[in-house]
């Protein structure tokens, strides 16, 4: 008897685990980042269980998974190749906002606004760029 309530123990230890780090997070991880979009009957299920363990594991995962926008269905394509970017760095090394806001919206059907006057924009290393596999032109 007493192995069965440490099998039952562990089970439900498993199981508040997972709810506390939320099904989307962890099933979906290329799904973090959206904003919006419908919501996922799998995870939005998965996170649900988590409320017939108490009321706190189930709220966690919900928070978690729409912060994360774990929980939104994938709504097309969200990425693209770094291969892809080359034609909107210039010789000189500077990137073209105008080619690269026209590659965005041509891949993923996306407009940017890289012409607002707020945005911010840092400068890179080489490094960074050999992370990606790019070899710096400039």
């Amino acid at each position: 008897m007493r192995t069965a309530n440490r099998v039952v123990g562990g089970v439900l230890a498993v199981a508040l685990l997972t709810q506390l780090a939320a099904c989307g997070s962890l099933f979906f991880p290329d799904r973090r980042g959206q904003i919006e979009g419908r919501i996922d009957p799998l995870v939005g299920g998965l996170d649900a269980i988590g409320l017939l363990f108490y009321v706190l594991p189930g709220l966690i995962a919900f928070a978690v998974d729409f912060t994360t926008g774990a929980i939104y269905l994938p709504d097309g394509k969200y990425s693209m190749a770094p291969e892809t970017l080359h034609d909107a760095i210039g010789a000189d090394g500077r990137v073209d906002n105008a080619k690269l806001k026209a590659i965005i919206q041509q891949e993923t059907g996306h407009s940017l606004p890289l012409d607002d006057p707020r945005l911010i924009q840092h400068t890179g290393s080489s490094q960074q760029l050999a992370a990606y596999g790019l070899r710096p032109a400039a």
